[in-house]
């Protein structure tokens, strides 16, 4: 599992197989505003990285995501 599937598994409780690039926000119970901070808490801690807020707040859907973490630089092969 890459780091990044690792951080929408352990914070939103759900199964690996679930992590889709179109997982988006609010499209599970626990992607709300709270568990969306915390997933935002998680990247920042497994990638440490600083995320802007225009970057938290665009950050929709797994494939999203990745996309903003490129932005910093994480290579390809962490997410």
């Amino acid at each position: 599992m890459d780091k990044l599937t690792s951080c929408f598994v352990e914070t939103f409780g759900i199964e690996e197989d679930k992590v889709t690039e179109d997982l988006a926000y609010e499209s599970i119970p626990q992607w709300d505003s709270i568990g969306h901070m915390t997933l935002v808490a998680s990247i920042e801690s497994a990638f440490d990285v600083t995320l802007g807020t225009d970057d938290i707040i665009d950050m929709s859907s797994v494939k999203k995501a990745r996309e903003i973490l490129k932005t910093y630089k994480v290579r390809n092969n962490a997410t």
